[in-house]
Protein backbone atom coordinates (compact mmCIF):
# COMPACT_ATOMS: atom_id res chain seq x y z
CA UNK A 1 0.00 0.00 0.00
CA UNK A 2 1.34 3.61 -0.55
CA UNK A 3 1.32 5.94 1.82
CA UNK A 4 -0.79 8.68 0.46
CA UNK A 5 0.24 11.50 3.02
CA UNK A 6 3.74 10.47 2.33
CA UNK A 7 3.55 10.82 -1.36
CA UNK A 8 1.46 14.16 -0.50
CA UNK A 9 4.59 15.28 1.10
CA UNK A 10 6.78 13.77 -1.55
CA UNK A 11 5.04 15.52 -4.50
CA UNK A 12 5.81 19.17 -2.52
CA UNK A 13 9.25 18.50 -3.53
CA UNK A 14 7.99 18.46 -7.31
CA UNK A 15 6.82 20.70 -9.74
CA UNK A 16 3.53 20.21 -11.52
CA UNK A 17 5.36 19.96 -14.40
CA UNK A 18 7.67 16.98 -13.35
CA UNK A 19 4.38 15.51 -11.68
CA UNK A 20 2.47 15.60 -14.89
CA UNK A 21 5.37 13.99 -17.41
CA UNK A 22 5.64 10.92 -14.71
CA UNK A 23 1.66 10.59 -15.48
CA UNK A 24 2.23 10.69 -18.87
CA UNK A 25 5.05 9.05 -19.15
CA UNK A 26 2.95 5.80 -16.77
CA UNK A 27 -0.04 6.30 -19.49
CA UNK A 28 2.43 4.65 -22.02
CA UNK A 29 4.02 2.20 -19.72
CA UNK A 30 3.62 -1.79 -20.61
CA UNK A 31 4.95 -5.08 -19.21
CA UNK A 32 2.72 -7.09 -21.95
CA UNK A 33 6.77 -7.47 -23.19
CA UNK A 34 9.34 -7.63 -21.47
CA UNK A 35 13.15 -7.74 -21.75
CA UNK A 36 15.59 -10.50 -20.90
CA UNK A 37 19.71 -10.06 -20.73
CA UNK A 38 21.66 -12.95 -20.51
CA UNK A 39 25.53 -13.08 -19.48
CA UNK A 40 25.82 -9.66 -21.09
CA UNK A 41 29.21 -8.65 -20.42
CA UNK A 42 29.32 -5.05 -21.96
CA UNK A 43 28.33 -2.29 -20.12
CA UNK A 44 27.16 -0.06 -22.86
CA UNK A 45 25.56 -2.93 -24.52
CA UNK A 46 23.18 -3.69 -21.55
CA UNK A 47 22.72 0.14 -20.89
CA UNK A 48 21.39 0.73 -24.82
CA UNK A 49 18.84 -1.91 -23.92
CA UNK A 50 17.81 -0.42 -20.70
CA UNK A 51 17.56 3.11 -22.26
CA UNK A 52 15.67 1.53 -25.73
CA UNK A 53 13.31 -0.22 -23.17
CA UNK A 54 12.54 2.94 -21.34
CA UNK A 55 12.36 5.00 -24.88
CA UNK A 56 9.71 2.71 -26.03
CA UNK A 57 7.95 2.22 -22.86
CA UNK A 58 8.62 -1.14 -21.87
CA UNK A 59 8.51 -1.33 -18.35
CA UNK A 60 10.86 -4.36 -17.01
CA UNK A 61 14.38 -5.77 -18.27
CA UNK A 62 15.70 -8.83 -16.38
CA UNK A 63 19.36 -9.10 -16.27
CA UNK A 64 20.81 -12.93 -15.91
CA UNK A 65 24.58 -13.44 -14.53
CA UNK A 66 25.71 -16.52 -15.11
CA UNK A 67 29.23 -15.87 -16.58
CA UNK A 68 29.23 -12.22 -16.52
CA UNK A 69 28.19 -8.98 -14.19
CA UNK A 70 25.37 -6.68 -15.85
CA UNK A 71 27.06 -3.45 -14.89
CA UNK A 72 25.12 -0.27 -16.37
CA UNK A 73 26.80 2.57 -17.98
CA UNK A 74 25.39 5.56 -16.68
CA UNK A 75 27.14 7.91 -20.11
CA UNK A 76 25.36 5.45 -22.18
CA UNK A 77 22.08 4.45 -19.89
CA UNK A 78 21.30 8.30 -19.82
CA UNK A 79 19.42 8.40 -16.51
CA UNK A 80 17.08 5.56 -17.84
CA UNK A 81 18.10 2.79 -15.42
CA UNK A 82 15.87 5.02 -13.10
CA UNK A 83 12.81 4.52 -14.40
CA UNK A 84 13.09 0.77 -15.52
CA UNK A 85 12.33 -1.58 -13.07
CA UNK A 86 15.65 -4.24 -13.45
CA UNK A 87 15.78 -7.15 -11.62
CA UNK A 88 19.30 -9.51 -11.70
CA UNK A 89 19.41 -13.27 -11.71
CA UNK A 90 23.38 -13.89 -10.19
CA UNK A 91 22.77 -16.83 -7.27
CA UNK A 92 24.50 -19.49 -7.54
CA UNK A 93 23.47 -22.00 -9.79
CA UNK A 94 21.03 -21.89 -12.87
CA UNK A 95 19.88 -18.38 -13.32
CA UNK A 96 18.83 -18.74 -16.44
CA UNK A 97 15.88 -21.19 -15.34
CA UNK A 98 15.02 -19.11 -12.61
CA UNK A 99 14.47 -16.31 -14.83
CA UNK A 100 12.43 -18.49 -17.34
CA UNK A 101 10.58 -19.77 -14.32
CA UNK A 102 9.95 -16.25 -13.34
CA UNK A 103 8.60 -15.07 -16.42
CA UNK A 104 6.48 -18.27 -17.13
CA UNK A 105 4.70 -17.78 -14.13
CA UNK A 106 3.90 -13.87 -15.04
CA UNK A 107 2.17 -15.59 -18.00
CA UNK A 108 4.70 -14.60 -20.35
CA UNK A 109 5.60 -16.62 -23.30
CA UNK A 110 9.58 -16.82 -23.91
CA UNK A 111 10.76 -15.63 -27.27
CA UNK A 112 14.59 -16.41 -27.86
CA UNK A 113 15.75 -13.57 -30.65
CA UNK A 114 18.11 -15.62 -32.64
CA UNK A 115 18.25 -16.80 -36.54
CA UNK A 116 16.82 -20.09 -35.98
CA UNK A 117 15.47 -22.09 -38.76
CA UNK A 118 12.03 -22.11 -36.58
CA UNK A 119 12.36 -18.14 -36.39
CA UNK A 120 9.29 -16.12 -36.89
CA UNK A 121 10.53 -12.63 -39.07
CA UNK A 122 9.82 -9.53 -37.06
CA UNK A 123 6.65 -8.45 -39.36
CA UNK A 124 4.47 -11.89 -38.90
CA UNK A 125 5.35 -11.86 -35.25
CA UNK A 126 1.63 -12.08 -33.46
CA UNK A 127 2.04 -8.95 -30.18
CA UNK A 128 -1.13 -10.31 -29.13
CA UNK A 129 0.52 -12.41 -26.58
CA UNK A 130 2.61 -11.25 -23.78
CA UNK A 131 5.86 -11.69 -24.37
CA UNK A 132 9.41 -11.52 -22.86
CA UNK A 133 12.62 -11.35 -25.53
CA UNK A 134 15.47 -12.75 -24.30
CA UNK A 135 18.71 -11.19 -26.08
CA UNK A 136 22.21 -13.05 -25.70
CA UNK A 137 25.83 -12.42 -24.86
CA UNK A 138 27.68 -10.76 -28.09
CA UNK A 139 28.89 -13.19 -30.44
CA UNK A 140 27.61 -16.05 -28.91
CA UNK A 141 23.98 -15.26 -28.86
CA UNK A 142 21.17 -17.33 -26.52
CA UNK A 143 22.39 -20.34 -24.55
CA UNK A 144 20.88 -23.69 -25.79
CA UNK A 145 18.72 -23.41 -22.91
CA UNK A 146 17.05 -20.57 -23.32
CA UNK A 147 16.66 -22.59 -27.14
CA UNK A 148 15.72 -25.36 -25.27
CA UNK A 149 13.11 -23.97 -23.29
CA UNK A 150 11.68 -20.70 -25.94
CA UNK A 151 8.22 -20.42 -26.74
CA UNK A 152 9.12 -19.33 -30.12
CA UNK A 153 12.42 -17.93 -32.14
CA UNK A 154 12.31 -14.51 -33.52
CA UNK A 155 14.47 -12.60 -35.92
CA UNK A 156 14.76 -9.55 -38.02
CA UNK A 157 14.82 -9.51 -41.87
CA UNK A 158 18.47 -9.15 -43.10
CA UNK A 159 19.05 -8.66 -46.52
CA UNK A 160 23.48 -7.79 -46.47
CA UNK A 161 26.55 -9.77 -45.76
CA UNK A 162 26.68 -9.25 -42.46
CA UNK A 163 24.39 -12.16 -40.80
CA UNK A 164 24.05 -9.81 -37.18
CA UNK A 165 23.58 -6.95 -35.12
CA UNK A 166 24.94 -5.70 -32.36
CA UNK A 167 22.44 -6.69 -29.01
CA UNK A 168 21.46 -2.99 -28.52
CA UNK A 169 20.87 -2.66 -32.09
CA UNK A 170 18.55 -5.65 -32.19
CA UNK A 171 16.63 -4.79 -29.16
CA UNK A 172 16.23 -1.16 -30.56
CA UNK A 173 14.69 -2.64 -33.66
CA UNK A 174 12.23 -5.17 -32.32
CA UNK A 175 11.11 -2.92 -29.32
CA UNK A 176 10.23 -0.37 -31.60
CA UNK A 177 8.28 -2.84 -33.93
CA UNK A 178 6.59 -4.97 -31.22
CA UNK A 179 5.49 -1.50 -29.16
CA UNK A 180 4.09 0.31 -31.75
CA UNK A 181 1.76 -2.37 -33.40
CA UNK A 182 0.89 -2.94 -29.89
CA UNK A 183 -0.25 0.49 -29.55
CA UNK A 184 -2.27 0.36 -32.41
CA UNK A 185 -4.19 -3.08 -31.18
CA UNK A 186 -7.04 -3.96 -29.24
CA UNK A 187 -4.73 -5.34 -26.71
CA UNK A 188 -5.17 -4.32 -22.80
CA UNK A 189 -1.47 -3.31 -22.76
CA UNK A 190 -1.44 -0.58 -20.35
CA UNK A 191 -0.67 -1.24 -16.61
CA UNK A 192 -3.13 -0.89 -14.05
CA UNK A 193 -3.69 1.49 -11.60
CA UNK A 194 -1.93 -0.18 -8.70
CA UNK A 195 1.42 -0.98 -10.92
CA UNK A 196 0.85 3.36 -11.98
CA UNK A 197 0.78 4.21 -7.94
CA UNK A 198 3.85 2.32 -7.43
CA UNK A 199 5.85 3.32 -10.34
CA UNK A 200 4.74 6.89 -9.83
CA UNK A 201 5.24 6.44 -5.95
CA UNK A 202 9.08 5.17 -6.38
CA UNK A 203 9.62 8.12 -9.65
CA UNK A 204 8.79 10.38 -7.43
CA UNK A 205 11.31 9.32 -4.79
CA UNK A 206 13.94 8.51 -6.58
CA UNK A 207 13.49 12.76 -7.89
CA UNK A 208 13.98 14.21 -4.90
CA UNK A 209 17.45 15.00 -3.23
CA UNK A 210 18.59 13.65 0.01
CA UNK A 211 14.82 11.75 0.07
CA UNK A 212 15.91 9.85 3.27
CA UNK A 213 16.69 12.68 5.77
CA UNK A 214 13.62 13.99 4.12
CA UNK A 215 11.20 11.30 4.85
CA UNK A 216 12.76 10.73 8.25
CA UNK A 217 11.71 14.02 9.16
CA UNK A 218 8.56 13.38 8.09
CA UNK A 219 8.35 10.41 10.31
CA UNK A 220 9.64 12.05 13.06
CA UNK A 221 7.52 15.03 12.66
CA UNK A 222 5.08 15.65 10.38
CA UNK A 223 3.36 11.85 10.60
CA UNK A 224 0.92 12.65 13.44
CA UNK A 225 -0.28 16.01 12.33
Amino acid sequence: MIDEKLLNYFETYLTDKRKNLFKKVLEDRTRHFSVVLEDIFQPHNASAVIRTADIFGVQDVHAIENKYTNRVSRHVAKGSQKWVTSRRYKKDGDNTKACLDNLREQGYQIIATTPHNDSCLLQDFDVTKKSAFVFGVEAEGVSDYVKEQADGFLKIPMVGFTESLNISVAAAIILQDVTTKLRSSSVDWQLTKEEKDVLYFNWVKKTIKNVDKIEKYYHENLKTE
